[in-house]
């Protein structure tokens, strides 16, 4: 335990500068865009009423009051969540890649670590969803800091205050900050199985060089059909012969098994077919 401890922390540190640019940047760009939104909005507001001469009812039933809505859907609030997201998936790959194509090859030195190879493929795996969690976190943070430089911007009677969970209901946060456990487990549990298919589906690539691509691609084809086979069985027959709640247990089910399926056929493949 105390290795396999070691090894995630390891794979954490070799991406904590990155990561934490990362970080910096969502906070930074997030504040900035808020300040931005609320001083445009203002200085709409103080044209309307100081040259066009409307009173602030006017201008309010003209065009409404500020919410955290309006920064939330801007790209000031949702670029860095896309360039996070975007960056996690490139490292999904690049975490296996880098050790083979580094300048000594570093993955034959992970493996010849004396723990069992399955530490290696499992610390990454982890080390990946420790690194979402770490980011959704952080957004969860700043979210009240923000929505406070608002309304210390925007006079009250210009603005409508929206509580956080108002703001995570009303944009795809909602996917990243589930409001029920049930909801946390499908979704993150819906990732880690999709981490697991990428990870399994590399690891074919790199055991079969060029027919290893078509392996893995079947492999993840095959992986997304067993997942949704429920769900598939209803459109198949043509009626719906289970209940909504009973098809959401069986695609948990399902994502279960090509978890463990994925971890298993990426383990034979470390064990067996990569040899150092």
């Amino acid at each position: 335990m105390n290795r396999f401890a070691k090894l995630v922390n390891f794979e954490l540190s070799r991406f904590m500068k990155i990561y934490l640019v990362l970080v910096a940047m969502t906070v930074v760009v997030q504040v900035a865009g808020v300040i931005v939104k609320a001083n445009k909005y203002m200085s709409k507001a103080n044209t309307a009423i100081y040259e066009e001469m409307l009173s602030r009812a006017e201008f309010i039933e003209r065009y409404g009051q500020m919410t955290f809505m309006d920064v939330t859907r801007s790209l000031w609030f949702m670029g860095p969540i896309a360039i996070c997201t975007a960056a996690l998936i490139f490292y999904v790959f690049m975490i296996w890649y880098r050790d083979w194509f580094g300048k000594n090859t570093f993955i034959y030195r992970l493996l010849m670590l004396p723990t069992a190879r399955l530490n290696v493929y499992l610390s990454k795996l982890i080390a990946i969803f420790l690194m979402v969690l770490g980011l959704v976190s952080v957004q969860l943070i700043i979210l009240p800091l923000e929505n406070s430089v608002l309304k210390w911007l925007v006079p009250t009677d210009f603005r409508s205050d929206v509580t956080v969970s108002q703001i995570i209901n009303g944009n795809p946060l909602s996917i990243l900050v589930p409001q029920t456990f049930t909801e946390f487990v499908l979704y993150y549990g819906a990732g880690f199985m999709a981490l697991t298919i990428a990870f399994t589906a590399i690891l074919f690539e790199r055991s079969f060089k060029w027919k290893g691509i078509i392996v893995g691609i079947g492999y993840v084809a095959i992986s997304v059909v067993i997942f949704i086979l429920p769900a598939l069985s209803t459109l198949i027959v043509g009626r719906a012969y289970l209940y909504p709640l009973e098809i959401v247990g069986l695609e948990m089910v399902m994502g279960i098994i090509v978890t463990i399926m994925s971890i298993w056929v990426g383990n034979y493949l470390l064990n067996k077919k990569i040899t150092v």
